[in-house]
């Protein structure tokens, strides 16, 4: 896999070497099982796979380039780069401007631009009409696409899927930025719904199957589907992709489901004709850490919580939250900032999308006597190791008689 140049403030000392190791013991990924980082006091078990992923590094390696080999341009962003804020941080430090946020509202007018400006497009990808709005202003836009490829694998399978005359069902987050995009794409040649989960599915199923009116359709379903959909007639050839960062056990759930209706509705012996057996579109990154977040909640760690580490808009990130939240108690942090005592802890609740601050969240021997503490700790296909260095470094520093970092090293 190409190597990508990565500005050195984003490399990690400490989760760089542990990850080096597992390369070369399991060159082939095929060992799922966590790592264990033992400090004596305090231990960690990190997952086999997390943080930059493929796509991630290439976005990046691209902005940073950009920026140094143009100095005299103006750079633009058509939204944040990825769900990262350290990096989205940087990129803007360093005079990047971003034409939208990543709600797809407007905070650079498109007049301010010129064809002498550079935009990049993010790795989300966007849509049919903003790569059309930016080749028609004269801008270019191959050299400056940042776009994940796994991203473009999903768009290049609603092809596929419309060329067969099947309707795609996306599984994704109607607001987020790659979802927006797959819709825009994937409805220029096939007829296209999204849908957020499994609640929703089942409603699209009732209606497939006569349980529902189109009148209940509309309500749910209103402004989720293509110009070229018609409720009755779009659903009798269906296929599924997803978000490449959603939950795979969800999108599988899903596909599985609109499967067995479509066999229910036409008969097992026409269920091919009717419903397309697509391969799961998640990207390998994200399959990969949900995977190895899975072997580290199955491994006997014994442990007390779980750390998460990443943007709170990062949908992956979220994703192995609620992995983890199924299991232990689980605290969702940005960065080391928000550890803000060995008492006290600010983290994110994703379902309420609110900041909370958690009391006594870790058991340290001044609160809750226990030796060792053992936490799980990850984070997203966005979040620079640098950022799972420091709340290490910042855990440690509650703990006065641990192992030094070289010494753990040295062990493994």
């Amino acid at each position: 896999m190409k190597q990508f140049e990565i500005p050195q403030f984003y490399k990690s000392p400490i989760i760089g070497k542990v990850k080096d190791l597992r390369k070369i013991q399991d060159p082939r990924k095929k060992d799922f099982t966590p790592q264990l980082l033992d400090f004596g006091a305090v231990r960690f078990f990190i997952p086999r796979h997390f943080g930059f992923c493929y796509g991630v590094e290439n976005a990046i390696e691209i902005s940073f380039r950009t920026v140094e080999e143009n100095p005299d341009k103006r750079v633009f962003l058509l939204s944040e780069m990825i769900h990262n804020p350290r990096v989205n941080d940087d990129l803007q430090a360093r005079g990047i401007k971003f034409i939208m946020d990543t709600k797809g509202t407007q905070l650079i007018p498109w007049e301010e631009l010129s064809s002498e400006d550079i935009v990049l497009i993010p790795a989300f990808g966007t849509t049919v009409e903003i790569q059309a709005r930016l080749e028609g202003m004269g801008l270019e836009t191959k050299q400056y696409n940042t776009t994940c490829p796994f991203v473009e694998k999903v768009w290049n399978m609603s092809t596929k899927l419309g060329k067969k005359e099947y309707t795609v069902v996306i599984h994704g987050k109607v607001k987020h930025e790659e979802t927006r995009a797959t819709f825009s794409h994937s409805k220029e040649d096939a007829p296209s719904i999204m849908v957020e989960d499994m609640q929703e599915t089942e409603l699209l199923a009732d209606f497939i199957l006569g349980k529902s009116s189109l009148e209940d359709f509309e309500k749910i379903f209103k402004g989720r589907y293509s110009d070229n959909f018609n409720p009755e007639t779009s659903l009798s050839k269906i296929g599924v992709v997803n978000q490449t960062t959603m939950l795979a056990t969800e999108t599988q759930a899903i596909a599985d489901f609109l499967k067995q209706t479509m066999i229910e509705k036409f008969g097992e012996a026409n269920s091919k004709q009717h419903f397309a057996e697509t391969r799961d579109t998640l990207c390998y990154a994200t399959n990969d850490n949900q995977r190895a977040t899975l072997g580290l909640l199955e491994a006997e760690t014994q442990a007390d919580l779980a750390l998460v580490v990443g943007g709170y808009n990062s949908s992956n990130t979220t994703h192995l939250v609620e992995l983890c939240e199924e299991e232990l108690p689980t605290y969702f942090i940005s960065s080391a900032d928000k550890i803000l005592s060995e008492n006290l802890i600010s983290h994110f609740n994703w379902q309420e999308k609110e900041e909370l601050t958690a009391e006594n969240f870790l058991p340290t021997h001044k609160i809750q006597p226990k030796e060792p503490v053992t936490i799980l700790l990850t984070s997203g296909a966005s979040c620079p190791d640098i950022t799972v260095d420091e709340i290490l470094q910042r855990i440690l520093s509650f703990f006065p008689n641990t192992k030094s970092i070289a010494e753990m090293l040295s062990e493994l």
